[in-house]
């Protein structure tokens, strides 16, 4: 054994206990380190014939590296929609990398065992009914991409060809029919020969991202060819919400295929005053949702359902002597593109075994709220203005004066010590949009990014 393998295997508990204490005081910080550090990257190192071991590691980790971290796991890094890891989560990915599982096949089954379990917890969380299979992918965009790539196998199913085994090509032209469809739908329809160009625009309602299923209806209607709805249940930009039982009975008038991408929007689930956002959800042929936005576990991490696992297979089965077999119930190899993946599931069955249904519904509850009160001291600030209604735990708004890109952008830059903003269009006017999915996030947290917004908008002036 390599003799700096061989010293940190004899030092390893104490080394541990170097790396546990180094992410304590990491997570101890995150509160008032800045949210965006503003340091220029390090120097590139070269990469030394010897390396010095895992305490030089640290060190230098330390050193060059941690500093330029942003606290995209802490309370106020409102971009995109980022989670934290609540405690129990993290134990658990901790544990998945110290136990270092490849849960994909029953020839080693416990890690696939846990990982249907915790799908099994899922599934009734979001109110999913037992006719929905599903299976831990990297993230949402890998979600999309495998819940569209049954739907191709479908339409080839219907047309009485094998997609899987002929290509795409195989069904002619295909119609992807969405209001407000996220980037993530046109990447899986590029990456699953579809293309971009698959994805059909159809009209939103006045003033929202839902799209309009009346002009829904009637494109429907003038298209003849093979088609899928992607339905959204929670827009990036607002939260918004299609009529997921109106798009289901579209679906069963025209014979498309029903696909929700429900990312965080299934979160809503929870919340008895925002279940109806989803009323619908389990009538989809294909669902996805993002684990590592509100389930708050560490990236990455997201689940897929579907009613057709079947055809789930015939597309990403793989055929090797040292594989699991297909069958009635296929191992996980054979659900996914990825041929081994680590046991993702352990952090997310930490975190639902630790807090349960309530535990999770409270961290929505008081992201809502902390949404909520953002909006409001957005409306109540000279120089902002909101440019939708705060729906779930979305807050977009703009400057109420000469809203363009490069001014936002420097609002943006003011903040970024107290708090991550992310840039966006909405009904065609630059904006910044702040989502609240991490448990961390309390009132105080928002009073601090109100008052730098204040301060912000006021040295950026007129």
């Amino acid at each position: 054994m390599h003799p700096e393998l061989a010293a940190d295997l004899d030092q390893l508990p104490a080394l541990l206990e170097e790396t546990r204490s180094r992410a304590a005081a990491f997570l101890d910080s995150l509160d008032e380190r800045p949210v965006v550090p503003r340091a220029d990257p390090p120097a590139r190192m070269p990469l030394g014939e010897r390396g010095g071991g895992l305490r030089a590691a640290l060190a230098e980790f330390g050193e060059r590296w941690e500093p330029r971290l942003s606290g995209g796991a802490g309370p106020r890094y409102f971009g995109f929609v980022t989670g934290g890891a609540t405690p129990a989560a993290l134990a658990g990915d901790w544990l998945t990398a110290a136990a270092d599982q490849n849960s994909n096949s029953s020839l080693d089954g416990a890690g696939q065992q846990l990982e249907r379990e915790t799908v099994g917890w899922l599934r009734e969380l979001f109110g999913l009914s037992a006719a929905h299979g599903g299976t831990f992918v990297s993230g949402a965009t890998m979600s999309n991409t495998v819940g569209l790539a049954i739907a191709r196998q479908w339409l080839g199913e219907r047309l009485g060809v094998d997609v899987a085994e002929d290509g795409a090509g195989a069904l002619g032209r295909v119609r992807v029919f969405s209001g407000s469809a996220h980037s993530s739908v046109a990447k899986a329809l590029a990456v699953l020969g579809l293309g971009r160009g698959a994805l059909t625009p159809v009209p939103v309602l006045p003033g929202r991202e839902a799209v309009d299923v009346a002009a829904l209806g009637r494109a429907l209607a003038d298209h003849d060819g093979p088609c899928v709805l992607v339905a959204n249940a929670g827009t990036v930009n607002t939260a918004d919400f299609d009529d997921l039982r109106a798009l289901a009975d579209l679906r069963d008038r025209h014979g498309c295929w029903l696909h929700v991408d429900a990312a965080f929007g299934a979160f809503a689930a929870l919340v008895p005053e925002h279940a109806h956002l989803v009323a619908g959800l389990d009538l989809a042929d294909s669902v996805c949702v993002d684990l590592h936005k509100w389930l708050n576990v560490p990236y990455d991490s997201a689940v897929q359902f579907t009613r057709r696992p079947d055809l789930q297979a015939e597309v990403f089965r793989n055929a090797a002597a040292y594989l699991g077999p297909l069958g009635a119930d296929p191992d996980l190899v054979h659900l996914t593109p990825e041929n081994s993946h680590r046991l993702r599931a352990l952090a997310a069955w930490f975190t639902l075994r630790a807090y349960g249904r309530s535990g999770h519904r409270e961290i929505v509850e008081g992201c809502v709220a902390g949404a909520r009160a953002l909006g409001e001291a957005v409306e109540g600030t000279d120089g902002l203005r909101l440019l939708a209604p705060v729906r779930l735990n979305v807050v977009c708004f703009t400057l109420a004066e000469r809203p363009t890109a490069e001014r936002l952008a420097a609002l943006a830059d003011r903040v970024a010590d107290e708090a991550f903003l992310t840039p966006t269009h909405y009904d065609g006017v630059p904006a910044l949009r702040a989502a609240f999915s991490n448990w961390r996030t309390t009132g105080s947290d928002v009073r601090r990014a109100a008052a730098a917004l204040a301060k912000a908008v006021r040295e950026l002036g007129g």
